[in-house]
Formats: C-alpha cells, structure tokens, sequence
C-alpha cells in the first residue's frame, strides 16, 4: 500500500514545484521554517525558561518527539518525514508558561470567560496554525497536505470548552476536509505513532532534566513509601480508566521497573553520572518504541513493514503504558508541584488574564500587525476574542511578560 493522491492533496491548489522532493518533505521543510515552530525555543516545556542553560523547550521537546517519531514510523511502513512533520508540529499551538498557560487561556476563553469565544486547546490551536494563521499560503497556513495535518491531529474530533479536541468549530471546514473518508474518532497511525512519540519524549526527558536539577534523586525513586506516592499520583493523573489497574500493581511495576540495569547509577553530576544519565534515557525510549514497534508488527490485522494511515493500529504493551505513566507522575510530584511552583504558576495565569483583557480593550491597535485584518473582518465580539486568543497563544514567555509590562 502506497500513500494516494487523496493523501497528498492540499487545500489550496499551489503550482507545480521542482522535481526531486516528496510532498511530505515539502510538508517537514515548511514546518521547520515556520515562524510557529522558532518561538517554541521560548515557551516552558516543564522548568521554566531561563531559570538555567539546560532545562528542555518546547522547541527541543518538539525535535526530540520528532527524531523518535520518525524512526518509529518508518520502522512500520509509515512515510518518516510526514510523521517528522506531524512531531514537529504538535505542540505549535500551546501558549506561553506550558499547560499552566493553557488552562488560563482555556479559563478565559470558556464560555463566562473574559474572552469567550468557544473555548482555547492548544491542540486545536495547533490546527488553526497549520491551516490558518502560520504565513505561507493566503487563506491556508501552511497548507499542507492532507496526510500530514491528520497525523498532527491528536484528537480527531471538534470540541469547545476545556476538555481535550482536535480542532474548534469554527474550523470545522477545514477540519472536514482533512478527514474525509476517515473512521470518525480514530486517529491515523501516523498519529498515534506522533501521539506515543510525544510520550516517550517528555516523560523519559523529563526525568533527565529533573536530575540534573536536583528536583528528582535517585534514593527517593528507590524508596518504597515515596513510589507508593508516585504510583498514586499515575494512577489518579495519567492511567486510563479502561487500563483497569490499582496503585499497587504499579507500585510492582515501579519496583521492577526501578531493577532495570540501566537505572543501576549513582547521580553525582560528574561525567561518569552525566554519562550513565545519557545512557538511562537511550535505553528507556529504546526500550519503549522497540515494545511498541514489535507489538504492532506483530499483530495480525496489519501487513508488516508496510504499515501507514489506517491500515492498523499503534500497539504499546501495558506494561510499557505503566511505565511512561509512572515516569509523568515522578515529573509532577517532584518538579511540577515543587516548592515555590504553586505561586508562580498562580501569577502566571495571571498574567495571561490580565494581558488578554487589555489586549481586547486596546484593539486593534494593541494587536500585532498579522492579526489586525482579522479582527477587522470578524463579524462578532466571539470572532474578534479569537483573534485576541490567537495573539495571546502566539506569544513566548518572554515576550509575554514584556507585553504585560507594557499594557497592563
């Protein structure tokens, strides 16, 4: 099976480009040029940017997912560069200060919010960047081709409010278009293989980081009374409910987990712990897309190695889905709820709802010169707080709190 020209159909109608490139490699080259996928180098991934030379940005998580995204894929038949492009692109729509910054434009933008329009998900808000307001075709983004803007959708279905979706329904057209002739609700394999990538990513590195900040040690993550914390924390935050398990089988799995011979190190920060750290997070993304790949490769409703869009779907043992939970749940125990977090990430969304207020009240002057055509062609005050929650999430961090200094 090949990928067809219903794949590598574009929204807009574009002429004919030079020979020798594929269309998802044409489809990797905009998102690596876009302008969305630079102003990711400063906007918080977990530690905020700044605080130090090391900590990962949205940015390196996005090219992390996407080196194993690509491999991943490809060891399953799926095109690499457009599962390349679809890591690269997932996280383009998230707003400044991480998740913290998405609940308070989701706040805002939720119906009673100050800036109620329909809601705010930064993986909708990611679709409406590819499809709409990235600058490269007028009308379409990026204008990518259809293969590649499913595989970006995590979440296939329009939603509003704060739950999570794929695309509002203001773009729902688009949206329509992108998934015709798709099973409703299921994502592609590219997806699903750009989904399991993003987990891997950030759940492994996240560990690393928080090693080297001091937030995460190796004696607590030994010591049976702080996993039993930890695998409360997964089972509560990040296990499905359909996964049916208890928090002491992940405590089991913790244990046996932590008996990996790669976890057998002292963390000292001299270069033999530097190394062994290196080593730690190579052995547990490989240990997690090798169990992914065999299982799906495996089974038998699909036709190895020329697996892609909806011929079969990704298979991650349980085992390895417990694990990666266990890992995001050391992350928010100890470095998402450190001491001090609570009250920084409360000025944070703070500051999210000041700057969007002033935004609205000063517009259109107070909008960036890209979005004023929008604003002036919106025909409702729901319409014209898009725009504003569109230039909201499209700020970094740092030019974040400059603008707040500025405005409010």
């Amino acid at each position: 099976m090949s990928y067809s020209s219903h794949d590598t159909e574009r929204w807009a109608a574009e002429p004919p480009k030079r020979t020798g490139r594929t269309q998802f490699q044409r489809d990797r080259a905009r998102v690596l040029h876009s302008s969305a996928l630079r102003r990711l180098a400063a906007k918080t991934q977990v530690v905020q940017v700044g605080v130090s030379d090391f900590p990962r940005t949205r940015l390196t998580h996005s090219l992390e997912c996407a080196q194993i995204g690509r491999e991943l894929g490809a060891a399953l038949g799926c095109d690499p560069d457009l599962v390349d492009a679809a890591c690269l692109a997932h996280d383009l729509g998230h707003p400044p200060f991480g998740h913290n910054g998405e609940a308070a434009l989701a706040a805002l933008a939720a119906d009673g919010g100050a800036l109620a329009c329909g809601g705010f998900e930064g993986n909708a808000q990611s679709l409406r960047l590819l499809t709409r307001l990235e600058p490269k075709v007028p009308g379409a983004g990026l204008n990518l081709t259809r293969a590649t803007l499913d595989a970006a959708l995590k979440y296939p279905f329009i939603g509003s409010g704060t739950g999570k979706y794929g695309a509002y329904a203001s773009d729902a057209v688009v949206f329509d278009w992108i998934r015709l002739g798709a099973p409703a609700g299921r994502p592609c394999l590219e997806a699903q293989v750009m989904d399991w990538a993003d987990d891997v990513a950030y759940s492994v590195h996240d560990i690393e980081d928080g090693l080297h900040a001091g937030l995460v040690t190796l004696k607590n993550l030994r010591d049976h009374s702080e996993r039993a914390v930890v695998a409360q924390i997964a089972l509560t935050s990040y296990c499905a409910s359909s996964w049916d398990v208890s928090a002491a089988e992940l405590e089991t799995v913790f244990a046996s987990f932590m008996e990996l011979p790669c976890w057998q190190f002292g963390f000292d920060g001299g270069p033999a712990s530097l190394a062994a750290v290196k080593n730690l997070t190579s052995e547990l993304v490989g240990r997690f897309c090798q169990a992914a790949e065999e299982a799906t490769l495996a089974d038998p409703a699909g036709s190895p190695p020329d697996l892609r869009r909806y011929a079969a779907d990704l298979i991650v043992p349980r085992r390895q889905l417990l694990e990666c939970a266990l890992l995001k749940a050391v992350a928010a125990h100890y470095v998402m709820t450190r001491e001090g977090a609570a009250a920084q990430q409360a000025g944070e969304r703070e500051l999210i709802a000041e700057l969007g207020v002033a935004i609205e009240h000063g517009a259109p002057s107070t909008l960036d010169p890209v979005f004023r055509p929008s604003w002036d062609a919106a025909a409702s005050d729901e319409e014209r707080r898009r725009v504003v929650v569109d230039q909201v999430a499209s700020f970094t961090d740092t030019s974040a709190m400059v603008w707040h200094r500025r405005l409010c």
